[in-house]
């Protein structure tokens, strides 16, 4: 294996610091030693290395043909009450009222100048009762501020989540229900199941572009026994070879799949439209906060992907056209299905009388050196994102 393909891992600093004020995962003595390497999002640790001998590219690999566990720390927040309703209009871009109990849609928030402030995914457990998954960054206060004179309650509900993807994910979660997992269980489908004897909500969502669950503590109507759960679902796993694995694999696959990340990808004044993310705005809804400058704002992308045969893209590397700087990136990674750097590239202004995709680029490394690269839609691979849309069709299937 090359150094470049373990880029993503050695790219880590790793420092030593109280866990004080920081939330550690009920599930982290499970799996944590003195080897371990935590990163921070939501306020929550979360496991990036798990060894110094970690190899992400072979957990990378189990996670596309067969199926891994993850413990990830994105937040889901409970809205719940009469006006829960009015007050996700009011501050997301996508359509509320339409959204069916036992649905989930993607949901954008802006701030009133058009720029993406948080994005998440949007799921009804009940007429009145939501659960919003934040992505990094302060949302609670944002939700609570926009609900002043409305009947509806926006609180932490400490769940954590964890996810199980890949193809066999579906598999999985039809052994830990006890079998009869419904065909009916389709892409962006949640429901409450008995998984593993725990009354619990999941969601046929994820990180990775792939098949796959998420698995949400805390949602049903008992505390969770999160040691009891961790163990009956690596029981239902074994079975098809479902092994734990650190963040590393899975942010290998999530660039491929094009997933981005809120305040790295998306952030600094990037509206949805210039982050190819207009499909989920939805300017006839009705009013909601930043529809107004949305209305006005530029169409033109700014946010695309890149590919380098010679080098790993990193966050913050120049990329540069006519002998100038026209962008940075933002992400970056060794994708081992098309054995080449990707990344997301941020461009400072639309290609005049043009579009960036497919323009040839050059990628500034740290040492500034040029290397060629072309400009790519989103996502790398599964261009249609049809992987994480295959239907059940039983444990036989």
């Amino acid at each position: 294996m090359t150094d470049r393909r373990h880029y993503y891992i050695e790219s880590f600093g790793t420092l030593r610091l109280s866990a004080f004020r920081i939330e550690r995962s009920p599930f982290a003595h499970r799996y944590a030693t003195d080897e371990t390497v935590f990163c921070l999002y939501c306020d929550r640790l979360y496991p990036v290395k798990m060894t110094p001998d970690e190899d992400p590219v072979a957990n990378y690999w189990r996670l596309r043909r067969g199926v891994m566990l993850y413990d990830v720390p994105e937040k889901p927040l409970e809205i719940v009450g009469p006006d829960a309703v009015r007050l996700l209009e009011r501050v997301l871009t996508c359509r509320v009222e339409t959204l069916p109990v036992g649905r989930a849609r993607y949901g954008l928030a802006c701030g009133a100048d058009g720029a993406i402030l948080m994005d998440g995914v949007l799921m009804r457990l009940a007429p009145d009762r939501f659960w919003y998954v934040k992505a990094n960054g302060e949302f609670q206060s944002w939700l609570a501020a926009n609900a002043v004179g409305l009947d509806v309650r926006v609180t932490d509900p400490y769940s954590r989540v964890l996810q199980i993807q890949g193809p066999k994910s579906l598999h999985v979660l039809d052994a830990a229900i006890g079998g009869g997992l419904s065909a009916d269980f389709k892409y962006f489908c949640a429901d409450f199941f008995d998984v593993c004897g725990q009354r619990l909500w999941v969601s046929r969502t994820g990180w990775t572009g792939e098949v796959g669950i998420e698995i949400y503590c805390n949602s049903g109507p008992e505390p969770t026994d999160h040691d009891a759960l961790w163990d009956g679902l690596l029981a239902c796993g074994a079975p098809f070879g479902m092994e734990f694995s650190s963040s590393s694999s899975m942010g290998l696959r999530r660039i491929e799949a094009g997933i981005l990340d809120n305040g790295t990808d998306l952030g600094a004044g990037l509206t949805p439209y210039a982050a190819g993310l207009g499909q989920f705005v939805k300017l006839d809804k009705g009013d909601f906060i930043g529809r107004d400058a949305l209305e006005s704002a530029d169409r033109r992308r700014l946010l695309f992907g890149l590919v380098c045969a010679g080098a790993t893209p990193e966050a913050g590397m120049d990329v540069h056209l006519d002998g100038g700087p026209v962008g940075h990136m933002t992400a970056g990674s060794w994708s081992p299905t098309l054995d080449a750097g990707i990344g997301y590239v941020r461009f400072d202004e639309p290609l005049p009388g043009d579009d960036w995709n497919a323009k040839t680029v050059w990628l500034h490394d740290r040492d500034g050196a040029p290397h060629e690269a072309v400009v790519d839609t989103l996502p790398f691979i599964d261009k249609e994102k049809l992987l994480p849309r295959v239907p059940w069709s039983g444990p036989d299937g």
